[in-house]
């Protein structure tokens, strides 16, 4: 092997078409294929987010009111005769996980729970949840079960 006889491999070169904006006689001088004026033949153009060709952009054409607070923390509310539905329906028993609310589908891989104090819990339930409310707190204690939170 010499230099001579060197060469690229096998389908690694490819034409690349013609380079723009590299005199006429290459055929895609002058405008380099932009057309003339306006902001798309310019250099460093690039089209904003929610553009639409001056037309009022729809996020300015929505009328918006009240006030949404970015650090507000929802959780899935489950109450009491929930659990004791489950509880009833022998969907559980004993203990009631994280795990276990997203198998029921009663709340997301991904979403904290609470539970409300609606309705009544007979059965001693070991409940693990991200929140209590003070009343669904005292109900499981008073049915002799246990609340956790992770």
């Amino acid at each position: 092997m010499s230099l001579e006889n060197l060469k690229p491999a096998e389908g690694s070169i490819q034409r690349q078409g013609k380079r723009l904006g590299r005199g006429e006689g290459s055929g895609k001088g002058g405008t380099a294929a932009r057309g003339h004026k306006g902001a798309k033949s310019r250099s460093g153009y690039s089209k904003k987010i929610g553009f639409e060709g001056g037309q009022m952009p729809l996020q300015r054409r929505v009328p918006k009111f009240g006030f949404n607070n970015i650090n507000r923390v929802a959780y899935k509310g489950i109450n009491l005769d929930t659990l004791q539905a489950l509880v009833a329906d022998k969907k559980v028993n004993k203990q009631v996980s994280l795990e276990n609310w997203v198998e029921l589908r009663l709340a997301g891989k991904n979403e904290l729970v609470k539970i409300l104090g609606r309705g009544k819990i007979e059965a001693p339930l070991k409940v693990i949840a991200h929140k209590f409310s003070a009343t669904a707190k005292a109900a499981i204690e008073a049915a002799g079960g246990e609340a956790i939170t992770p």
